[in-house]
């Protein structure tokens, strides 16, 4: 009997925070960003998740060789910070990438909202990513997951023609309906692109559940874990998960790393999984239909959909007035202000705003810096609002040194002549 796939992805992404920038400060003061939170976050999280959990896998991967893989997506925005602050996390990866048995897959490189709304965006920032990912590892992705797992027919089919045969999404309960997400789905714009698809009980029962000791299965053991692997009826199981789960989200006396490097053992003992990339998975795997995706879905919240973002007024104003800038940016050709734009387009900026206060409240909560949603918006939008006017600066003295530039240019070819 052919073995059954276990595939685990994980994301790993650190945002560049914004410091508490007034109303006083548009104009006259263009530095945006909280180089202190951003040095003792990424500092912290380096200590307490991502060293020890890539120590941990990279035991798991020499003990049991090829036949342990895993996969990750590493934002341009977390690469940045690792270089300035813990430069050590950027080489345990490269230790990681080098055994063979690690995938690391294409995203935005501001793990950005840009499929929602611009093509060319996305293409550009997914570019600069890709670039990165050779710079800095030697590898070229060829899977592809968008933040958040963000996906629809459309970005799907946006993804295919950039060339990627596959990529990742969330098994959303509204979209599949009675279908499973245990098998492998194509685009139904273009099938060539084939999609794999969270399983977000599984998955949730370690990213979310695994510390609570309310929940009725608590404690989950890894022999217990394995049972239920087995007892699912499909083909392959995507665990997709925050890397952060490890040792931040779910802290360390938690026992979640004595869990990790235990199921393997007790997966290969009392399973038919195999654990595979996402590139091996979709490769193994032939599609069972297409999946039909026509409104944007993510892994966020209880609605799996793109709210946690873009739901509300605050959130979709400062999205627009931000692209509105786009095209001038571009034309600017200035590191500066380029850089700016692609810090300023990163998802959290817009997650801090959210108003849900029901359902997902407290996980909104958990990650925002701020008290409200209305403080996030009123900062974002006065360090927004400095960028703009710069901006506009730059494009007028652009504008006069132009026809300048080539009153010059003719004096000098009349000399010459």
């Amino acid at each position: 009997m052919d073995k059954r796939t276990l595939c685990l992805y994980f994301q790993v992404h650190q945002p560049i925070r914004l410091r508490k920038y007034h109303f006083f400060d548009i104009g006259k003061n263009n530095d945006y960003y909280d180089d202190f939170a951003n040095r003792t976050i990424t500092r912290k999280v380096a200590e307490r998740c991502y060293l020890p959990a890539n120590r941990m896998m990279l035991d798991l991967i020499r003990k049991y060789g090829k036949n342990f893989k895993v996969s990750y997506s590493i934002s341009g925005m977390a690469i940045e910070q690792f270089r300035e602050y813990a430069p050590e996390v950027i080489e345990s990866f490269k230790e990681l990438v080098a055994t063979g048995s690690v995938e690391l897959l294409a995203e935005t490189y501001s793990h950005s909202l840009a499929s929602l709304v611009d093509e060319s965006e996305l293409k550009k920032q997914v570019k600069l990513h890709a670039d990165l990912m050779k710079e800095v590892f030697g590898v070229k992705p060829v899977t592809f997951r968008n933040t958040e797992l963000i996906y629809s027919d459309e970005i799907g089919d946006m993804v295919a023609r950039m060339g990627y045969k596959a990529m990742l999404t969330e098994g959303a309960r509204h979209i599949l309906g009675w279908k499973s997400p245990d098998y492998v789905y194509t685009n139904s714009i273009n099938p060539k692109l084939k999609l794999l698809l969270k399983n977000f009980r599984l998955s949730d029962d370690i990213a979310f559940r695994f510390s609570d000791h309310g929940w009725d299965q608590w404690p989950l053991t890894a022999d217990k874990y394995a049972a239920w692997l087995q007892a699912s009826d499909g083909e392959i199981v995507n665990l997709f998960m925050d890397y952060e789960t490890f040792g931040e989200h779910q802290g360390a006396d938690s026992g979640i790393f004595s869990f990790m490097t235990n199921l393997p053992e007790q997966v290969f003992a009392l399973t038919n999984f195999e654990f595979l990339t996402p590139k091996e998975a979709a490769a193994k795997h032939q599609p069972v239909a297409p999946l039909h995706v026509p409104y944007p879905i993510s892994w966020a919240d209880e609605e799996r959909d793109v709210t946690a973002w873009l739901g509300n007024e605050l959130q979709n104003e400062a999205f627009e007035e931000l692209y509105k800038v786009k095209n001038k940016v571009y034309a600017l050709k200035d590191p500066a202000l380029t850089h700016d734009f692609e810090c300023l387009q990163a998802s959290d900026h817009f997650y801090y705003m959210c108003t849900k206060l029901f359902s997902d409240g407290a996980i909104h909560q958990y990650f925002t810096p701020y008290a409200t949603p209305y403080e996030a918006f009123i900062n974002y939008m006065n360090v927004l609002s400095d960028f703009i006017l710069r901006v506009d600066e730059a494009t007028e003295k652009k504008k006069e040194r132009t026809p300048k530039k080539a009153e010059e240019e003719r004096t000098e070819a009349d000399k010459s002549k």
